[in-house]
């Protein structure tokens, strides 16, 4: 399990073919439903998942997993220092709008930080992984072009970057933009602001074509993992609103984190003042 690029290999086709399946259901017209926190949910989030948690839970079965729609309905498995996180579609709101920014998320955890993450969005065939915890990946992926290999694909490094001097770009949430967020902005020497969804903020930062990611707004803990590892091992950090890194695991908060910002390296200082 250390081997990180080994992990990257054992799930690679079921990302992939996680995000085929919600591409043919992204095509199709598909009933909406609501959780009990009157969240959406469609079809195919709960495929997704299921494909996701029967590979993990086949190669893996020592290590428990988290799952967004086995947890909203009340199945969460007692977790140790190591667990998976999967976020099967995060961005429902944008898949139901026809939007192309959602993703599917794997994450594990390890004392709690992300030390694994991968993030693919199908709809525009971008792949982001993590080879180790300071290497980070990226590449296109085709969702209706299988690969079993690594080898395969042409995968490139990718890093955060030192701000400009004239101003910081910003991303910030699509759909759950608060006012507390846009408090925060406006502490900050701001040069553009971008509206972003699902993980693919993170991986902005990852990738170098923003500065920072601020989120006073609920989520949790597998909404961020995969993107939180595929920045951390690009150079970025998470911190929550009093400085403290972001961290997983929290059982007491029913795996909800508190408010962060998310930080390409050398930015601001970590914490609003």
């Amino acid at each position: 399990m250390e081997n990180m690029r080994h992990l990257a290999e054992q799930l690679l086709s079921t990302v992939q073919s996680a995000g085929r399946l919600e591409m043919q259901i992204y095509e199709q017209d598909f009933l909406v439903e609501r959780k009990n926190d009157n969240s959406p949910v469609t079809k195919a989030d709960r495929l997704a998942e299921a494909v996701i948690v029967e590979t993990l839970t086949r190669i893996f079965p020592d290590i428990p997993v988290i799952a967004e729609e086995a947890a909203s309905d009340g199945n969460i498995p007692r977790t140790g220092e190591r667990f998976f996180l999967v976020d099967p579609l995060d961005g429902t709101k944008e898949f139901i709008k026809k939007s192309r920014e959602f993703t599917v998320n794997v994450a594990l955890i390890d004392k709690g930080q992300p030390v694994f993450g991968i993030v693919y969005a199908p709809a525009i065939q971008e792949l982001y992984l993590t080879l180790g915890t300071t290497q980070a990946m990226s590449c296109k992926l085709d969702p209706f072009a299988p690969v079993k290999s690594l080898e395969e694909l042409d995968l490139k490094p990718i890093s955060t970057r030192t701000p400009t001097s004239n101003g910081l770009i910003v991303v910030v949430s699509k759909s759950h933009m608060t006012d507390e967020t846009s408090d925060f902005i406006t502490t900050l020497d701001v040069r553009e602001l971008q509206n972003i969804g699902s993980s693919l903020k993170f991986c902005l930062l990852a990738r170098g074509d923003a500065d920072v990611y601020p989120r006073f707004g609920p989520t949790m803990e597998w909404d961020t993992a995969a993107g939180h590892a595929v920045l951390a091992a690009a150079g970025g950090k998470v911190m929550t609103s009093d400085g403290a890194p972001l961290s997983y695991g929290k059982t007491d908060q029913k795996y909800r984190n508190p408010y962060f910002v998310a930080w390409a390296r050398n930015s601001l200082p970590s914490s609003p003042s």
